[in-house]
């Protein structure tokens, strides 16, 4: 009876470190996969939003350096042209640059022989292209941050669905294993959707902040534009 009481603890530390290693080699993919058709379903569908999102970051963030890009040389090029009166030079070389300041002071250069408050108003009018082109396909990124957690809640609704329906066909007889899918759809599609949700949320609002950015040099260089051709009117 005393080696009976030895030997127990020994055999139930060998029985949690089993469990343990069966615990810890579960992979996420096996996790995942334990929801049900349903649950799959709606983790594809998270997946699908999560590389869309992916791309459309990457995509929007290659736009926005480019428009971020200093070049100090183009701007002091572009003030000896206009000094020198090298217009159609001017030009050239902001059809030869693709970023969108370059648009704006094209367009800019194309009414130099119109009014200030005109020459102004056209870049505004190109300056608002140009920053629909840096916000284009932000809206779905925002969309993806909001709809993933729906999406979801979704999947956990479903769960508790099946949860409760397999426990009402079981009558008395409620074994935990019977549970599981509809427990596992309800965990796994919860944590894919905030988490896919995030990310988005993430990427939107650093994209936007980046935007911001690219908007008020677009401001600044137009502006000292506008100033170049002031003084070059009255001198």
């Amino acid at each position: 009876m005393f080696l009976k009481l030895l030997l127990q603890p020994d055999s139930l530390l060998l029985s949690n470190n089993e469990i343990n290693t069966e615990i810890d080699s579960i992979s996420i993919m096996a996790l995942f996969s334990q929801g049900g058709v349903a649950g799959q379903i709606i983790i594809l569908i998270l997946f699908i939003l999560s590389i869309i999102t992916m791309y459309l970051f990457f995509e929007r963030l290659v736009s926005i350096k480019k428009a971020l890009k200093e070049d100090s040389l183009f701007f002091n090029s572009i003030k000896d042209f206009l000094h020198d009166g090298k217009y159609s030079s001017a030009i050239d070389l902001c059809q030869n640059t693709d970023t969108p300041i370059a648009r704006m002071l094209e367009k800019g250069i194309l009414r130099i022989d119109k009014t200030l408050e005109d020459i102004a108003t056209s870049i505004n009018n190109v300056a608002k292209l140009e920053l629909s082109k840096l916000e284009n396909n932000l809206a779905i990124i925002a969309t993806v941050s909001g709809v993933a957690p729906m999406i979801g809640f979704l999947g956990t609704v479903i769960g508790m669905v099946l949860a409760f329906y397999e426990m009402a066909s079981a009558g008395g007889q409620i074994d935990i294993e019977m549970l599981s899918k509809g427990i596992y759809t309800a965990m796994t599609t919860t944590v894919a959707g905030l988490v896919v949700g995030i990310f988005a949320y993430i990427s939107y609002n650093y994209l936007v902040s980046k935007i911001t950015k690219a908007v008020y040099k677009m401001e600044s260089l137009s502006i000292e534009f506008l100033d170049l051709i002031y003084d070059k009117n009255n001198n």
